[in-house]
């Protein structure tokens, strides 16, 4: 589930953020080119999750993460793409504090997050649903997705910040480790119109913890939302990201070593706890038919919601990516190609939606297959038609296609925020 040059626009996905090199003169123009750079890189990969979902013909049938039914490559197509959420949300809390550095009083900074927080909401249940359906069922709120974790934590993240920071870090280190000893509760949500409404305490704990699942807002026939990323632990994630941008208001070499150690050390803690297999993720790994398809078992952790050992295997390569982005050396036309859609990233989010689900509908009209189920109702999806869909070096050809079709039109929009100081700026 947008970037500027300007000097107090922060967007790590959705707030930008500017370069600290002295923490008593930062500089009004330098960007961090490095999270420009890693938040353009997980947003182009996100795009082909995307374009799997459309594109792909056994996208409806299974998981692709599902060894006794996937192949190496369509798992490793849905593995890489872990990597974004994470990044998204936890470069989220760090433009946050880059913000407070850079001048916002706490009071204006909260505003702020409150704002972009309920704008997030707003533009999941209208704009993103649109983008995923093409059907504007008014009896389907929508998917809480990542847009919406990400907009619920920013409400949250309001408060947390006038908590000293220790706090604040202990708060989403909390969440992130301990989580995990709730993986059993399950609750019943909706199970339709015929069935009793989930109570209070149902549909609060689906929002914070259980995934796949839903209710109507008030009582059937009222609309139906469906959680996809309940708030925790990303609730926590945000918290420790804006801890960690206090690394961005020193000088870059310091950072980058302590980047190193924190980035080694989660994945070593990941290598640790997941060869253990007791605890961290609810679903342990075990021997497979071979060595490779071991590894794969090794690494196929829980995202819904985020484990403990999912957050370690996707958070600690991202933060030594960091560390390995940050240079001095002129930009090169490939790191310019990716921190084009890292400064517009909430411009890119939208469009991609939209472009990856026209693209589907185009190949299916053009290779006369069905294309009902690109406009089927959530509420009454059932199995998808026969003969959809095209093997994965289409969903390749298609991703690279749209990302190169929205290129052009980020490369503008940001040069948009670079000339323009309008406030509205900020929430795209």
């Amino acid at each position: 589930m947008a970037a500027s040059p300007e000097p107090h626009r922060y967007d790590t996905p959705f707030i930008a953020a500017d370069h600290l090199p002295n923490p008593t003169e930062p500089s009004p123009r330098q960007r961090v080119d490095s999270i420009d750079l890693l938040r353009g890189i997980v947003m182009v990969i996100m795009m082909l999750d995307h374009t799997r979902d459309f594109v792909h013909n056994a996208a409806l049938a299974f998981d692709p993460t599902d060894l006794s039914r996937t192949n190496v490559a369509l798992f490793l197509t849905r593995w890489v793409t872990h990597f974004c959420a994470p990044v998204f949300v936890f470069l989220a809390g760090t433009g946050a504090y880059l913000q407070w550095a850079r001048g916002k009083s706490k009071k204006q900074l909260s505003w702020f997050l409150v704002t972009r927080g309920l704008w997030l909401i707003v533009l999941e249940v209208t704009v993103i649903k649109f983008g995923i359906t093409f059907n504007p069922d008014y009896r389907f709120v929508g998917f809480f997705q990542v847009i919406w974790v990400i907009g619920v934590s920013m409400i949250i993240l309001a408060g947390l910040i006038h908590l000293p920071k220790s706090v604040i870090a202990v708060f989403g280190l909390l969440m992130i480790a301990l989580h995990n000893l709730f993986d059993g509760i399950r609750v019943v949500g909706f199970r339709g119109p015929t069935q009793p409404m989930p109570g209070l305490g149902t549909r609060l704990w689906i929002l914070l913890h259980q995934p796949f699942d839903g209710f109507p807002i008030l009582g059937w026939p009222s609309p139906v939302v469906f959680v996809i990323y309940p708030l925790i632990p990303w609730i926590g994630v945000m918290a420790l990201g804006y801890v960690f941008g206090a690394l961005y208001r020193g000088h870059p070499q310091p950072r980058k070593r302590l980047l190193v150690i924190i980035g080694s050390s989660a994945i070593l803690l990941f290598v640790i706890i997941r060869a253990i297999n007791i605890y961290g993720d609810p679903s342990e790994w075990s021997s497979q038919k071979n060595i490779l398809y071991t590894v794969l078992s090794f690494v196929n952790t829980t995202k819904y919601p985020p484990s403990l050992l999912f957050l370690l295997m996707t958070l600690g390569p991202a933060i030594l990516a960091l560390a390995f982005f940050e240079s001095d050396a002129p930009r090169s036309l490939i790191r310019n190609f990716f921190v084009t859609f890292g400064r517009v990233p909430l411009f890119f989010y939208l469009l991609q939606w939209y472009t990856a689900h026209l693209i589907s509908l185009l190949l299916h009209f053009a290779f006369g297959k069905p294309t009902s189920f690109l406009f089927q109702a959530p509420l009454n999806f059932g199995p998808p038609p026969q003969g959809i869909g095209f093997n994965l070096g289409v969903v390749y050809l298609s991703w690279i296609a749209g990302v190169m079709l929205l290129y052009p039109l980020c490369k503008w929009f940001a040069g948009v925020k670079a000339r323009r100081k309008d406030w509205w700026l900020s929430y795209l």
